[in-house]
């Protein structure tokens, strides 16, 4: 039903009638309007982002690799995702990473490609040393001991630092997620979400989301929770969670995982995830983007079916910002990932619903 009523809201300009979902209301509510809440308008926000999150590019590039046209003609990874249709990326932040890969400096090498490219950036900040995701999200090994207060400064202070080096060297930065997939909160024990508090996240989220409008002040903040097509999941942290600060509802989406010897249908998953975007957007009136997408690299053809079915649906309606491909340049051949879009240093045809 809800695929349905995303499809007319394509057809209501067509047709002279107004617009339900994007008045923020129900289309079944009979009552006053919704009011619209204010969202920043950064000059650099595309109307709809075709992205890809590349932060293992340095990381690639040191162990040699090299990417390629499909004519085979050697490119620079960045250039050539905005050759094949990408207008925005996003960099992942880590605070003190072994190897220092996604640190500072290197979010900076890597954000300075972009910006030189005139593309969009959005800046993911894990708040760790390493992976945040729902099963991990340790604090960084220097805010281990600090209290909820301390670990609040430390992160604005650190959410200011990196930013404020992108913005020295006249970067603009469009999106900042405060926090990667914080299903189970961030830095626990003191950020951890449990299943009626959320109190110590939101002190945490809220240090963020201050320290980003002080550097950025027209940057959208994201909270950023994985499983698009878990909508019970979904409600639970956004309600939960009601009373942080953020402008934007960013989600994951990986329709397809191993499992049972096979790799399931994508359509389901993908389906289920169409039809809660409109009933988040209803429920939280806040504008929606799919911040990371991934679909199995040996599978193209599906991959670039499940990628053309959501933008299609999706990309003329004004709420909803856009689509970011997860490291679409890795290669299981290379750095173990399997669910990119790229084979031999090659995009496959998985990336062609972003040639507009």
């Amino acid at each position: 039903m809800k695929r349905f009523l995303i499809a007319l809201v394509l057809l209501l300009p067509l047709l002279g009638c107004e617009d339900p979902i994007k008045k923020g209301r129900s289309a079944g509510d009979d009552g006053g309007d919704t009011p619209v809440i204010p969202i920043p308008q950064p000059a650099t926000a595309p109307a709809f982002a075709y992205g890809a999150d590349i932060s293992w590019v340095t990381e690639m590039e040191s162990k040699g690799y090299k990417f390629y046209t499909a004519a085979g003609v050697e490119t620079e990874c960045t250039a050539l995702m905005k050759s094949i249709g990408c207008n925005s990326v996003r960099y992942r932040v880590w605070v003190n990473p072994s190897g220092g890969w996604n640190n500072k400096a290197d979010v900076l090498v890597k954000a300075k490609r972009a910006a030189a490219l005139g593309m969009s950036i959005m800046i993911d900040f894990h708040y760790s040393d390493t992976w945040a995701d729902p099963a991990n999200q340790n604090p960084p090994a220097a805010w281990a001991s600090m209290n909820a207060s301390q670990m609040a400064t430390a992160l604005g202070n650190h959410t200011r630092d990196v930013l404020g080096a992108l913005k020295a060297q006249n970067i603009d930065v469009t999106w900042v997620q405060v926090g990667n997939e914080t299903n189970t909160g961030m830095c626990k024990p003191i950020g951890e979400v449990s299943t009626t508090d959320a109190s110590g996240f939101i002190k945490l989220a809220n240090a963020g989301y201050e320290a980003v409008k002080s550097v950025y002040p027209n940057a959208y903040v994201i909270l950023h929770h994985s499983n698009a097509h878990d909508l019970n999941g979904n409600n639970w942290f956004y309600n939960l969670v009601k009373t942080a600060k953020y402008d934007m509802i960013g989600l994951s989406l990986y329709p397809s995982y191993w499992e049972n010897g096979a790799y399931p249908d994508w359509t389901t998953k993908v389906h289920a995830a169409e039809d809660n975007f409109v009933s988040l957007h209803d429920t939280f009136n806040k504008p929606i983007m799919l911040v990371e997408f991934g679909m199995p690299a040996s599978e193209p053809a599906k991959a670039k079916l499940a990628l053309q079915d959501i933008i299609s649906l999706t990309k003329d309606i004004d709420w909803f910002k856009g689509v970011f491909y997860w490291e679409p340049e890795s290669e299981k051949s290379r750095n173990g990932y399997d669910y990119g879009a790229f084979s031999g240093g090659k995009p496959t045809i998985a990336l062609d619903p972003f040639k507009q």
